[in-house]
């Protein structure tokens, strides 16, 4: 069976690096095809990687508080390049202080998002999820 393409990183101006490599070791043994940009990741560079490898998701993280920022306009970046229904999820400590989970999340699926995780979330979860939207038994 083909291996589904993920590309993980972390966007914008964070490094954090661990669990960025946590999760795409997560991916992997679950049986996707991981391609991980590492830290510092652009928006264009997310963009790129997908459509060079056909990817069939973009999981986005963010630990540094600006997610919300650095993700704005990654769908449009998206459709532009042709891949309109590239499913994405983000997660991590995607804003600053203390915010209602929910609102968060709403101001992340109007952005295009397909899924958005909360700080803490287990990556069985995104697994789970990807396996539902990708439509892997």
């Amino acid at each position: 069976m083909h291996k589904k393409t993920l590309i993980t990183g972390v966007i914008g101006a964070d490094v954090h690096a661990v669990g960025n490599k946590i999760l795409a070791f997560a991916l992997t043994e679950a049986g996707f095809n991981v391609v991980n940009l590492g830290v510092m990741v652009s928006q264009e560079e997310f963009v790129q990687a997908a459509v060079e490898t056909n990817a069939d998701a973009i999981v986005v993280s963010s630990l540094y508080g600006h997610g919300e920022i650095d993700c704005n306009g990654l769908r449009q970046k998206c459709d532009e390049a042709g891949l309109k229904d590239i499913p994405m999820l983000a997660g991590g400590n995607l804003v600053v202080g203390k915010q209602v989970f929910g609102d968060v999340e709403k101001r992340f699926l109007a952005m295009g998002f397909t899924k958005v995780y909360p700080p803490g979330t287990s990556v069985e979860t995104t697994i789970k999820d990807l396996k539902e939207i990708l439509k892997i038994k």
